[in-house]
């Protein structure tokens, strides 16, 4: 399996920037224009500037949106407004939150990871990458020749090894950063370069799969990176900087590995939905909190999705689990079996949806919102893709349809930067 390694991070400096909460960032695809803005607009040095720059009207060539990040980029390291890590280190990285007023606690640590060729490689990806979204973050990469922001995957660690490092050796230490986000989450981040305990944590993760929650994109753009730094070395040692990407790193089998469902609004169809009672068993619901009581319990045992109209709420099931192999003609059963894949095949092929006629989100009240304001016909409710499934569609060699999973909450951008000069 791929190896990995600690480094020289590149971090904000506190002493110049000031309070960090105002320099940090989600990751670049889950902000919205509206955020953009008021991000670029929260501090001079927050890590938009750099990892989502804004597109303007006259860009060329010669100056765009790239030139501008490459330019403020190196501005801040020669003012020390971020800095190197003084040795090689890796970052344990800590997120505390509520779901429904239940505490959660997820570890992780960020650090490099080797790079393979396809044919060699344990690292699974459960996504299909959209060619304009790879094409951005390698003119970016290429720009600044670094990664902005970690790739998030998931390993097994069944013994916690990770985990009784941390609390006995790191968690009463002072982080290097700390702030809460406008989710409520709270972040800290430690800095630790033990080379003995990192060597006991490399030989934890050897010869596992790894399996790539988020950061598909960057993960193709770090892969297809190193393929074109390749043709400019003669006798490569497969130790050069493009050869590792860096990533955030949590345990498989922790309880508080989360993952949200992604919810489908749809603005437009083309046909009725009178076939429905040929595939599910239709249920009518009082509300949206009662549709999701029933839908978790129908998940259990069942394909099920709840469907928002102006009409009414109702909990479809579907009738027998031998229709998917009938209808949904390809990919394994595991593939077949995912419950976007059954909306896909049994609902939305069948009223002429179109991709761009599909609005995704995580939260049901923008379902229920966009249809009673009559911005949208129809919502889906969904329920949460399993780990076992992720595990199994991604050994397959298989990818699911977009924005299937949402992990929760999703690593900041600005920790840590992996600069390969």
């Amino acid at each position: 399996m791929p190896g990995i390694k600690p480094f020289q991070a590149l971090h904000y400096n506190s002493e110049v920037v000031g309070d960090v909460h105002n320099v940090m960032a989600p990751p670049y695809d889950v902000i919205s224009e509206e955020q953009q803005n008021e991000l670029h607009n929260r501090s001079p040095y927050n890590f938009t500037h750099i990892d989502l720059a804004k597109i303007e009207g006259s860009d060329d060539e010669s100056n765009n949106r790239y030139t501008r990040s490459k330019k403020v980029f190196d501005e801040w390291l020669s003012k020390q407004v971020m800095v190197k890590s003084p040795e090689p280190s890796i970052y344990f990285y800590k997120q505390e939150y509520k779901i429904l007023g239940e505490r959660h606690s997820r570890l992780g640590f960020v650090a490099l990871m080797e790079l393979e060729n396809d044919e060699d490689s344990k690292v699974h990806p459960h996504e299909n990458t959209h060619a304009d979204a790879v094409d951005d973050r390698f003119e970016l990469t290429k720009a600044l020749n670094s990664n902005l922001s970690p790739i998030f995957v998931c390993y097994s660690d069944t013994q916690r090894k990770v985990e009784k490092i941390f609390t006995k050796h790191i968690l009463t230490n002072d982080p290097l950063f700390e702030l809460e986000d406008g989710d409520g989450v709270r972040h800290r981040m430690w800095t630790f370069s033990d080379e003995a305990l990192i060597a006991e944590i490399q030989e934890s993760i050897m010869d596992q799969n790894l399996f790539i929650a988020d950061g598909h994109h960057r993960y193709k753009v770090a892969c297809e990176y190193r393929k074109t730094q390749l043709q400019n070395v003669s006798n490569p040692t497969g130790k050069e900087p493009f050869n590792y990407v860096m990533t955030y790193f949590t345990n498989l089998d922790s309880k508080d590995l989360q993952i949200f469902p992604m919810h489908r609004i749809v603005t437009k169809t083309t046909k009725k939905l009178d076939f429905l009672e040929d595939f599910f068993r239709i249920d009518k619901v009082k509300n949206k909190d009662d549709l999701q009581i029933l839908l978790a319990k129908a998940g259990i045992n069942e394909h099920a999705f709840g469907l928002y109209t102006r009409d009414g709420i109702k909990l479809l099931r579907l009738k027998n689990k031998t229709l998917i192999d009938k209808y949904v003609k390809k990919g394994s059963k595991e593939l077949k079996s995912l419950d976007a894949n059954i909306l896909k095949c049994f609902i939305l092929d069948k009223v002429g949806v179109k991709s761009d006629s599909i609005i995704y989100t995580k939260d049901i009240n923008e379902v229920t919102d966009m249809v009673d304001a009559g911005d949208a016909e129809l919502g889906f409710v969904m329920n949460a893709v399993k780990i076992s499934q992720l595990k199994d569609i991604a050994l397959n060699g298989e990818r699911m349809p977009p924005k299937t999973t949402y992990f929760y909450p999703k690593v900041l951008s600005g920790l840590t930067v992996y600069n390969m000069d």
